[in-house]
């Protein structure tokens, strides 16, 4: 299975390619077969990449022994990784320098290539079952929301378009490889918010949904400069552009690159990048705006593509910014202002996706915080429960935004529970999870973030005192949601009211599947502390997977 790694981003691709030249001529029910069907085989060749993966590689070692322009395998006794490159992409030449090595880590002659890499291990096995799984739920949701649409061909496109960018994102084994997936989700936002481009989507500012469009593109392209300019700096200082051999470099000669003044420069450089995709402070001005798409649009950009696509490439390099302390710092405070200052914002919002949209760049900030602190581990479980909590709560929304005759003002709701029992249950199970509910998959993560902001040897005490204030905004702003919508009377108009009823059960199965998983996904990661207090040990799965 590991050797067609190259597929998973590929079949989503070729969905979007069948939907994008024939969807107009093909059913309806063809169309959503074909943008489905490609998630779901992406999802199924993932499962058996990381089974695979799971046992080993010890057996391809003749292989790439035999192909190593095309396969290359960690050493015995490393990390599980495997890479694959089917083919070149840019072959620079070689880089000479005439005297001794000036950088620690790079040979006096050495070849640069670029080529079509893309790599597995623990860290890109997550994503990839956060991004298909996640992301094909959504697709079947979308059968649904999205009937009757007269661009329902266009709209399964891009979806598709989207979910194959962030795929090759993830599975890129070199930063030009990410680049491209990193534009192409870009490009891919644009095309979604603006979805529905000849309607206004703000009355008051009179900002239409083509506008909305147009601010995430641009925004974005603020922090990509900067992180181009930080792959940049990388090819000069390196040599190299791949993941693993970057790594390699810093940590075989840790000594000379700790507290590194390029090092740093190049982390808040990358980081500037990441506030842009991931909406921190200052760039988080597009992500409210990116309501303007529909709402299954809204669960795929919060919950499993774009916006986690910062803290995974934080992650992926977490070892260049673990002898960057500086930047770390800059990335810990940034995340922790941008949690309380999106939780303020989310207090006062009208509209539900809103609150959701600012309820997303304040948990992307705890995400920051804790990558800033050095519990890479942690960010990236909270953003796998995230991917559950949160696409349960768009999805929810979206089916109550679909039984009032799509209006989002929740000032024109109350009393729903009545009528969308099944909406309710699994809204509410998820606010309880976002909230750090014990024993719900928020509980963990969130909580787990918190004390490594306290106790890690890079966090400090104001850092935790912040964090801890976001999480009591968290829970006020998001059961003010709950009230407003559920319960209390209803205040919407006679003829919307006499028309409000559950959703159909394509979608609400898939609300009650991402509420599974908003209650079981946090035992993954149980905190060995909590399980230490038990006397059970350390029973923290996922820390032992991906460390």
């Amino acid at each position: 299975m590991l050797r067609f790694l190259w597929l998973i981003p590929l079949l989503p691709f070729a969905g979007a390619l069948v939907n994008g030249l024939f969807g107009r001529r093909l059913p309806v029910r063809a169309v959503h077969t074909v943008a489905c069907g490609a998630v779901l085989l992406a999802l199924l060749l993932s499962l058996g990449s990381i089974l695979d993966l799971s046992g080993g590689v010890e057996e391809y070692r003749a292989l790439a022994a035999a192909h190593p322009e095309r396969y290359e395998l960690s050493a015995p006794g490393e990390a599980t990784r495997f890479e694959v490159t089917p083919a070149e992409w840019i072959p620079f030449g070689t880089i000479q320098d005439q005297g001794e090595p000036a950088v620690p880590g790079l040979e006096r002659e050495s070849v640069l290539r670029v080529g079509w890499t893309f790599q597995i291990d623990a860290l890109t096995a997550v994503m990839l079952l956060v991004v298909t799984g996640v992301g094909f739920l959504i697709h079947v949701y979308s059968i649904g929301y999205m009937g009757g649409d007269p661009g329902y061909a266009r709209f399964f496109s891009f979806m598709n378009l989207f979910t194959g960018a962030m795929l090759t994102l993830v599975l890129g084994g070199n930063f030009l490889v990410m680049f491209v997936g990193w534009e192409g989700v870009g490009l891919c936002s644009y095309l979604l918010i603006g979805y529905y481009y000849d309607q206004v989507f703000d009355r008051e500012s009179g900002l239409t949904c083509a506008d909305a469009g147009r601010k995430a593109f641009i925004v974005n392209r603020i922090g990509d400069f900067a992180f181009l300019i930080g792959v940049l700096l990388v090819v000069v200082l390196f040599g190299t552009l791949d993941f693993s051999e970057v790594a390699a470099r810093i940590n075989g000669h840790s000594a000379a690159w700790f507290g590194s003044g390029v090092l740093t420069l190049i982390g808040i450089l990358f980081f500037i990048g990441a506030t842009g995709k991931s909406a921190q402070i200052p760039l988080y001005v597009w992500l409210p705006d990116a309501m303007a798409g529909p709402t299954p649009v809204s669960a795929l950009i919060h919950a499993a593509t774009m916006v986690t696509a910062g803290v995974y490439m934080l992650a992926r390099t977490s070892a260049l910014y673990w002898h960057a302390p500086d930047a770390m710092m800059v990335v810990a405070v940034v995340g922790c202002l941008t949690a309380i200052f999106a939780a303020t914002m989310g207090l006062v919002q009208h509209d539900i996706k809103k609150v959701l949209a600012y309820s997303t760049v304040s948990q992307l900030g705890y995400m920051f915080l804790a990558a800033g602190v050095g519990a890479f581990v942690a960010a990236i479980f909270h953003l796998v429960t995230h991917a559950f909590f949160k696409a349960c709560l768009f999805l929810g929304a979206g089916s109550v935004i679909h039984a009032n005759h799509h209006t989002n003002d929740m000032r024109l709701y109350g009393g729903l529970r009545k009528w969308m029992p099944w909406t309710f249950r699994t809204y509410l199970v998820a606010t309880l999870a976002i909230a750090g509910f014990p024993l719900l998959s928020g509980f963990f993560s969130k909580d787990e973030i918190l004390v490594s902001s306290l106790t890690s040897n890079r966090g400090h005490v104001a850092l935790w005192v912040v964090g801890s204030l976001a999480a009591v905004l968290t829970s006020f702003y998001m059961f003010r949601s709950v009230w407003m919508t559920f319960l209390g009377e209803n205040r919407a108009p006679e003829e919307v009211r006499k028309h409000i009823h559950e959703s159909p059960r394509v979608m609400t199965g898939v609300l009650s599947v991402l509420a599974a998983g908003a209650i079981v996904v946090g035992f993954l990661g149980v905190p060995s502390g909590m399980t230490g207090l038990l006397g059970l040990g350390d029973l923290n799965w996922f820390e032992h997977r991906v460390h």
